[in-house]
């Protein structure tokens, strides 16, 4: 029974731990698509593109595409009273918030860009607390952007472009996010970057976000090497590479406890051998050949592998399931707001992976005392 424990409780932290990196990729990837539509295509080379091809013609016409929004970002200086500080102003379509959700991400205020002949910024919660931006003042906020075109003379402010807006809104997302963005209309992006055409990235929503692999896949071969057509994965690759590297780390971590685990298994039948020398030779004596011998102490370890296994696979998908369900273990800090518990994701390929991984270990634990234990102190065969 300790050695089942003891196997039982190596197979439930492994599930509990890889379910709970799933449900973290999981909450990371809704949270992304808060920001981040389905699809979006960029150029594989320089900062904007003009798509007014065939090719982005057919793109929007698609069965598949629910919304189809152009974007045009840069950089620029903003301003709000005596503070200062730079951030990725971000030009979008007033279907941004039917593409994303972001609107369901307002930490203060509303999401609203354009209200009838006015217009608006929605930003990042960093960078309005860093600029001490409150949507109660009348204040607007200052953008600055170089000129793309201009030259050095005797006013050094002829060399940008300015303009103001009010604040609307103040969203939280995510850090990346939050410290760096700032939402504004298309065409006061146009104004402020000297864009009448061009923009920096086509963002697509999807009816259907199971399709994504396919749709991308179509949109690549049509569009061909001059562009980029990522996922939303794709769009924050390192981040989630890490975090895939981190859970195989962990898994291998664990695994290697598990292992350490099993060698309650090679005492268990190291003793039992032992104890059991007199019914072996009885056995010996009624025509058991060593193979057989060999094998009943090999299925006995085995045996105690494969409940191990079944009790802490149970144990971890209910450990999982009641997570999910009731959220017993909770999120402290500031962001908590945003998801107050831990997320947690079962995934069939990992309980299976972790499952055959138990048994194959308890089989190699089990076969290592049968085979030499009997041969030794035996002298079976």
């Amino acid at each position: 029974m300790i050695s089942v424990i003891g196997v039982s409780l190596g197979t439930m932290a492994l599930i509990i731990v890889l379910s709970a990196f799933n449900g973290l990729n999981m909450l990371i990837g809704d949270l992304f698509g808060s920001f981040d539509p389905d699809l979006k295509i960029i150029p594989v080379a320089g900062k904007t593109f003009i798509p007014n091809s065939s090719e982005f013609a057919q793109i929007k016409k698609m069965d598949k595409v629910l919304f189809y929004a152009e974007a045009l970002e840069d950089n620029a200086l903003l301003q709000y009273g005596n503070r200062q500080r730079p951030a990725i102003v971000k030009g979008v379509s007033e279907d941004f918030a039917l593409m994303t959700g972001i609107d369901t991400m307002m930490s203060d205020g509303k999401f609203i860009l354009k209200e009838k002949n006015n217009e608006y910024a929605v930003l990042g919660y960093v960078v309005a607390g860093n600029l001490g931006i409150g949507l109660n003042f009348i204040d607007p906020i200052k953008f600055y952007v170089p000129r793309r075109t201009a030259k050095i003379g005797h006013n050094p402010m002829d060399a940008f472009n300015a303009d103001i807006l009010y604040p609307k809104g103040v969203f939280t997302i995510q850090e990346d996010f939050d410290s760096n963005y700032v939402l504004v209309p298309m065409a006061f992006a146009r104004r402020l970057f000297d864009r009448e055409e061009a923009v920096s990235a086509v963002e697509i929503k999807l009816k259907n976000i199971e399709e994504s692999d396919e749709v991308q896949a179509y949109i690549q071969s049509l569009l061909g090497d001059d562009y980029v057509v990522k996922n939303r994965f794709q769009q924050h690759d390192v981040l989630f590479k890490m975090m895939e590297t981190e859970k195989t780390a962990i898994f291998f971590i664990l695994a290697f406890i598990l292992v350490i685990a099993s060698f309650n298994i090679i005492g268990s039948l190291s003793m039992l051998i032992i104890d059991k020398q007199n019914d072996i030779e009885t056995l010996r004596s009624i025509g058991a050949n060593k193979k057989l011998i060999q094998r009943i102490f090999l299925i006995e370890g085995w045996l105690i592998s494969l409940l191990g296994a079944l009790i802490g696979t149970i144990i971890g998908i209910v450990v999982c399931l009641l997570q999910a369900k009731y959220g017993f273990i909770k999120i402290g800090g500031p962001d908590s707001f945003i998801f107050s518990q831990y997320p947690v994701k079962i995934v069939f390929i990992d309980v299976l992976i972790v499952f055959v991984t138990v048994v194959i270990i308890g089989y190699l634990a089990s076969r290592l005392p049968v085979r030499y234990l009997t041969r030794k102190f035996l002298n079976v065969g």
